[in-house]
């Protein structure tokens, strides 16, 4: 059984990551989505309401669950008996980052293997910070998140807008 970690922050999940979740689940027998905390940045959404919405948005695949990664994503893949890290990248820009990454989870982990997925080409320029941004300015994002989310969203942007 091949099991694989789909890690981010997903603040707030957009059509770009139900892609490759979508994609994901297609290719593992396993797939799990990790909401990690990066403590670099000040989420939009609380990890709780971003756990919320990540378990609602991933019903339709039966073989996909989200939880909350507090760890080192090689433990949480380890504590897991996940081989595979996951991984989207929407373009060249993304990928020395990604690359980087996937070397020092490689040094912290032998066994972790990172398979990279090139964002559909619809979702090339799309991303959480855009998304954000957006909203911040009272502008509709129904065509870039799911209907759950964009309400979500509607509750925040007073928020969005004094950040």
């Amino acid at each position: 059984m091949v099991k694989a970690v789909f890690p981010g922050s997903f603040d707030p999940p957009t059509y770009g990551h139900l892609d490759i979740i979508r994609r994901g689940a297609s290719l593992f027998d396993e797939l799990i989505v990790a909401l990690a905390e990066n403590r670099g940045k000040r989420p939009l959404f609380s990890s709780e309401e971003r756990l919320s919405l990540l378990r609602a948005l991933v019903q339709p695949w039966g073989n996909v669950s989200a939880a909350v990664c507090d760890t080192l994503m090689v433990d949480f893949m380890r504590e897991r008996g996940a081989a595979i890290l996951l991984r989207g990248v929407r373009g060249p820009g993304d990928f020395p980052y990604e690359f980087e990454l996937a070397l020092m989870n490689k040094t912290l982990s032998p066994d972790a293997e990172t398979v990279f997925l090139p964002a559909a080409p619809q979702f090339f320029a799309l991303s959480s910070s855009a998304i954000k941004e957006l909203v911040s300015f009272h502008r509709d994002v129904s065509a870039l998140v799911p209907p759950l989310v964009a309400d979500a969203l509607k509750g925040k942007a007073g928020i969005a807008a004094r950040r």
